[in-house]
């Protein structure tokens, strides 16, 4: 079997180490599986980078690659078979527009405990006031003024998605000793048989001490924290969020903050980082005005969408991400693939007993 060319955008050091490193011990576990040559830029997909696939099988991409319909026919055009998605989420991806042209993967879980477990240090940090303490004694001083926090337990706690991700965070939270309400379309009968309770919308945010999101951004999730929601809230709730950007309206959270309805926001991700999270502007002004007053807010704590960086999710996320180009060269098919119409993985949720590819 010949080689498989793989292009990689948005390539960090952490990538390229991953791959690097994990592609030998993939290829002595299947040594059936064809000789892969791997290409690293550090620039995103777009249209002025796009002929740099040329020539090649596969383009994997992340989270800021941003795949519109008219990037699709590009790459159809230039005999790309494969888009392969090195993260969980996929709303950057028209994958309406790739049917029948292009097959898409992902990685639907490379380490729900990395990101669960950051949503929790985040969350920690933020109430005990951790980081306000290191910067404090840093400097000598060891004043306890205004490092007042409250205790989890006995709290409630509202889970918005209870996939793999917001599942470990469930039982990271019941390991506190934290009263868990959960929402999701699609119940986790394990997680209600542990005695989480499933409520609607309206009851995790009129009821929830702290709410931390766990679900993938789509039109029906888009800004669902927004002005009116976040009136719906308790005074002073908490919002966590290591999912996506998108699923709260800043310039709402931002509202809430300043009128002290909102009491603390943890986030990992924000609408618009795609031209600022990864990069390095510590010498420079960012011209974003809400993030800068958002940051700015000494109860908004904000980090560079770093939940999945642990070396076990990076490793899982290299050999997926091979066992997703591998699967697809010897069927057609991986079992990673997204369905064009719902955007789950496997057998599409509509009429079909197939995959509807």
């Amino acid at each position: 079997m010949k080689s498989v060319k793989i292009v990689f955008f948005d390539a960090k050091d952490y990538d390229i180490a991953s791959f690097e490193s994990s592609l030998p011990l993939w290829q002595e576990k299947h040594p059936d599986a064809p000789a892969v040559e791997m290409k690293f830029y550090d620039t995103r997909l777009s249209a002025d980078t796009v002929e740099l696939a040329r020539g090649t099988d596969v383009v994997c991409i992340f989270v800021n690659d941003l795949v519109t319909s008219s990037l699709i026919d590009r790459l159809a055009e230039m005999g790309v078979r494969l888009i392969a998605l090195r993260c969980a989420g996929y709303n950057n991806v028209d994958i309406q527009a790739a049917y029948g042209k292009i097959h898409v993967v992902r990685v639907p879980a490379y380490s729900p405990y990395a990101v669960a477990e950051h949503a929790m240090a985040l969350l920690m940090t933020s109430i005990r006031r951790i980081h306000k303490a290191y910067i404090r004694t840093r400097d000598f001083n060891f004043s306890l003024s205004g490092l007042t926090g409250f205790d989890f337990h006995g709290k409630t706690v509202g889970v918005v998605g209870t996939g793999k991700i917001g599942a470990c965070f469930i039982r990271i939270c019941q390991g506190f000793g934290m009263r868990v309400l959960a929402y999701d379309k699609f119940p986790n009968e394990a997680i209600r048989a542990s005695g989480v309770e499933y409520v609607p919308l309206e009851k995790i945010w009129s009821d929830s001490d702290i709410i931390s999101f766990h679900c993938p951004l789509t039109d029906e999730t888009r800004h669902m924290v927004n002005a009116g929601t976040i009136a719906q809230m308790k005074k002073g709730v908490v919002l966590v969020n290591t999912s996506r950007g998108a699923l709260i309206d800043s310039e709402a959270l931002l509202e809430g903050i300043k009128e002290r309805h909102v009491g603390a926001a943890c986030l990992d991700v924000y609408e618009e980082e795609s031209n600022v999270f990864f990069h390095d502007f510590s010498g420079h002004i960012v011209n974003d005005d809400i993030l800068a007053r958002l940051i700015s807010m000494p109860n908004i704590i904000v980090t560079s969408h770093q939940a999945f960086l642990t070396q076990e999710a990076l490793s899982n996320i290299a050999e997926t991400t091979l066992d997703n180009i591998r699967e697809f060269l010897a069927s057609g098919f991986s079992v990673n693939e997204l369905c064009y119409k719902c955007g789950k993985i496997g057998t599409c949720l509509h009429d079909h007993s197939q995959p509807c590819f």
